[in-house]
Parts: structure tokens; C-alpha cells; sequence
């Protein structure tokens, strides 16, 4: 059943990926596979972890970016292309994604995307991942690892791939990259900061959230590579129409809202978990 779903989730995809120029939207996307379009819409969410109209958005607007930067076609060109009827409504929500209008992206000449296409695996998911499995990472990590950042690129505003990819090689050197794998595929990747316990970046293979995978990665930090430190990372600021779900997921996990941020001139917030005391520690060891 799962391959099932997978296989016809993929199909979504790739009509939507075929059709990104065109005005889209769940009824037209379950046409083309002649599918319930209620059904579509559980089983797209559930697997992808956005909604199809979410998706459509995202990939419309960042394929609109790589016009504004890398062509030289009018604003309201690149709008109409993009499935929008006016170049307002175009450039309020362009400006709601990227905080800027389209005409302050285009002179910035640096493009980012919001979303790129998704890949499913339909293999067989496994489900009783534990801390142990979770290893750190090696040079030959490298290009499986950049794979799921193109994945879960919603979860990385301003990624410069670049200088991301420099700074990921150094976090490998120093043992600060942890990797979590299920059958060879990058499921799960972390890097983070003994000195001052934030977590750079972190992302999971959206086919493999809300199996507990996240927790497990803050098991491995909290009771040993940075056991008795507090733990931070930034995010989203609340009511950011880019956010995905990361804020609630957080919350969720137990981190708790700081200070107001702005990095690389995007507004962000600091989220933080405390330290687990030597109990909480000892429960979560015995429950494994």
C-alpha cells in the first residue's frame, strides 16, 4: 500500500513539475491521474508534508526567481508564466516568500530556491530507527548529504549551496556532522556547535518525519555530544507564510521561543531546549 501511495504521489509530481507554467491546482492536478481529489489531497500531504496548492506555490515562485535573476523578461512576463493573473497579486506574495518585492530580488542578482522538485523513494520505510544508528558523517557523505538539503530546502532560507557545502566539509572534519541512513539513503542529517550548543542545520527526508526521527537526533545530542549544554537553533518567525511546519515541530519537541533574529537579512527566531537533567537522561537510555 505504500508503494502504492508513493508511486501515485510521484505521478502528481511529475505532472505538476511538466505543467509549472500553467494555471494549476489540486482539481486539474487529480484530473490528469483521474484520482478523488479529496484522496489525493490526504495522501500528497501526508507523504510530501505540504499541501498540493503549497507545492504548486513554492515551485512557481522559485522557478519565477531563477527568471528575475538569470533572464531579462519583464516582471509581468515572469508573473503570467508563473500562474498569476496580475502582477500584484504576484508580487504580494512573492514578497510574503522572499521579503522582498520581485524588482528588489531581481537587482540582488543572487537567486535561492523556496522548493525543489521532491523525489520519493516507494522502497519500504523502515520504522525502528534508534540513536545508534545515527553516525558521523564522512567526506563521502558529501553529495548524498547535499541530496536531502535539495529535499528539505524549505527549511533553508538565503542557502548559499557554496559556501554551504565548504562549511559542511569543515563540521565533517571536526566531527560535528551527524548522518542517519536507511538503506544506503540520507534520511537524516545535523550539524552542529559543541561550543555553543546550537544546531546549524538540520533536516530529515520528508517521506520519514513524524516517525520520531527527530527525537532520536536530540537523544544523541542531549544525552552525550552535548549532554548537560542547553540546545538552541533558529527558525521561522511566527505568521512566515515560508515556514513549512518547522516552528510547530519544534514547539512540539519541546523548545521553547527566544529573541528575534535577523541572519543574512532574514527575520528569524531563536528557539531553545534546555539541558536534560541526569534523570531524564538515565529514563531515555532505559527506554531505548
Amino acid at each position: 500500500m505504500q508503494g502504492q501511495t508513493v508511486h501515485i504521489v510521484s505521478k502528481a509530481i511529475c505532472y505538476i513539475e511538466a505543467n509549472l507554467d500553467d494555471k494549476l491546482d489540486l482539481e486539474a492536478v487529480a484530473a490528469s491521474l483521474h484520482y478523488s481529489k479529496y484522496h489525493l489531497h490526504r495522501i500528497f500531504t501526508k507523504t510530501v508534508g505540504l499541501t498540493i496548492h503549497d507545492y504548486i506555490q513554492r515551485r512557481q515562485l522559485t522557478e519565477a526567481a531563477k527568471l528575475l535573476v538569470f533572464s531579462k523578461k519583464p516582471i509581468i512576463e515572469i508573473a503570467l508564466l508563473s500562474g498569476y493573473e496580475s502582477q500584484q497579486a504576484f508580487t504580494t506574495i512573492f514578497k510574503a516568500m522572499y521579503k522582498m518585492t520581485p524588482a528588489e530580488y531581481r537587482a540582488s542578482e543572487e537567486f535561492y530556491p523556496l522548493q525543489l522538485q521532491i523525489c520519493l523513494t516507494e522502497e519500504p520505510i523502515k520504522m525502528d530507527f534508534i540513536k545508534e544508528d545515527i553516525q558521523f558523517a564522512t567526506l563521502s557523505d558529501v553529495n548524498d548529504w547535499m541530496e536531502l538539503v535539495h529535499l528539505t530546502v524549505d527549511g533553508y532560507p538565503y542557502l548559499n549551496e557554496t559556501e554551504y557545502v565548504e562549511n559542511l566539509c569543515h563540521y565533517i572534519s571536526d566531527k560535528r556532522a551527524l548522518i542517519l541512513r536507511d538503506e544506503g539513503m540520507a534520511i537524516g542529517i545535523m550539524g552542529f556547535s559543541v561550543k555553543t550548543g546550537n544546531i546549524d542545520f538540520w533536516a530529515i527526508h520528508p517521506q520519514y518525519r513524524g516517525l520520531g526521527i527527530e527525537k532520536i537526533f536530540l537523544d544523541k545530542l542531549a544525552d552525550g555530544l552535548l549532554c548537560g549544554k542547553e540546545i538552541s537553533l533558529t527558525t521561522y518567525r511566527k505568521g512566515d507564510k515560508a515556514d513549512t511546519g518547522y516552528r510547530d515541530e519544534y514547539l512540539r519537541l519541546g523548545f521553547a521561543e527566544r529573541e528575534l533574529l535577523t541572519e543574512y537579512g532574514y527575520p528569524t527566531q531563536r528557539f531553545v531546549l534546555p539541558p536534560r537533567d541526569k534523570e531524564e537522561t538515565h529514563h531515555a537510555e532505559n527506554t531505548e
